[in-house]
């Protein structure tokens, strides 16, 4: 049975997890699949002239070139076509040669993928025409800018669009190389291949980037600050615009303006985050019920802060709990 040909294509600049994660989920995936008597994969670190890469962070790692690797006359079928992210991709994308080759490839490949800021390589070579992308949520804005015909969302992990898949940043290469995997051999295969890999449990394409906690920038102004301090310290408290107003010694009408344009949002946004920031802590490190944070925390029913967490993290409490727990839970 023909193998599956997976090339990833390397510049100076990567970031190594981009490559080394699906590298691994791709490798394992495919000793599983023979194992069951299935297609396994060809995995191929691949350069233009071949050669050895350096990594944004240091690590080198040896590629073959292109051509050897496509040979006889370059007409082998490419299975998937993995562009990495990493601090080198500016210059990359505005490679003529890397985006003719990139192109080129996935004009024969079953689908194409990008890690992280490696969708920017992808929309640099039209790939992402049209569609629907992910990226790094710190990348998301600047790819939106330089590429105003690509419909930028940066709440997922990954996202498929037709035969195109974009990932979230670092791990989320290995989600979306799991969904691939997922895709061609079913979730047992996935699920055991994310065993291997000692992975709670694999993340959903929908599930929001919510590895790290929410930052929420200090405002300048002190009577701001210090309402935006009383607000983290005790999330569950009375916040209500005029009582807020009245601890920090202004008027409810200068107290929402000075909010807004210090912090960007309105109070009541501030406190539902602060909320949602303190829920997710609570349902990490203890084992309390659900019922029980969201009472602690503010939401007053687990049905208020169901609500929120599908609102903006895209998935429900217990589910998140499971992904992230620390410590021993109840039901």
């Amino acid at each position: 049975m023909e193998e599956r040909r997976v090339l990833i294509v390397a510049y100076d600049g990567f970031q190594a997890l981009d490559v080394t994660g699906p590298f691994e989920v791709f490798a394992g995936a495919g000793r599983l699949a023979r194992r069951r008597g299935g297609a396994g994969y060809d995995v191929r670190l691949v350069s233009l002239d071949g050669g050895p890469r350096r990594s944004e962070s240091g690590l080198v790692l040896l590629t073959e070139p292109l051509d050897a690797v496509l040979a006889p006359a370059g007409k082998q079928r490419v299975d998937t076509l993995l562009i990495p992210g990493g601090d080198g991709v500016h210059k990359a994308s505005r490679d003529a040669a890397l985006l003719a080759a990139v192109g080129g490839l996935a004009g024969r490949a079953r689908r194409v993928v990008s890690v992280c800021s490696g969708a920017f390589v992808l929309a640099a070579a039209g790939l992402l025409d049209g569609k629907r992308a992910t990226t790094h949520w710190a990348r998301g804005r600047q790819l939106a800018e330089r590429f105003p015909t690509v419909a930028v969302d940066t709440e997922p992990i990954w996202t498929r669009d037709g035969d195109v898949w974009t990932s979230a940043g670092v791990t989320a290469g290995i989600d979306v190389a799991l969904a691939l995997v997922e895709d061609d051999h079913g979730t047992d295969v996935a699920v055991t291949c994310a065993r291997w890999l000692v992975m709670f449990l694999r993340r959903p394409g929908g599930q929001s980037q919510f590895a790290g906690p929410v930052w929420r920038t200090p405002a300048r102004a002190e009577p701001v600050r210090r309402a935006q301090q009383l607000i983290d310290a005790d999330p569950a408290g009375d916040h209500r615009v005029r009582v807020l107003a009245t601890k920090v010694a202004m008027s409810e009408r200068h107290f929402l303006r000075r909010f807004g344009d210090e912090v960007g949002t309105t109070p009541a946004q501030y406190v539902a985050s602060a909320r949602l920031d303190a829920a997710r802590r609570e349902l990490e490190q203890t084992g309390d019920t659900v019922v029980a944070v969201a009472r602690r925390v503010g939401f007053g029913s687990a049905e208020s802060m169901r609500r929120a967490f599908v609102r903006h993290l895209g998935v429900a409490p217990d589910h998140y709990r499971q992904r992230f727990t620390t410590g021993r839970t109840t039901t």
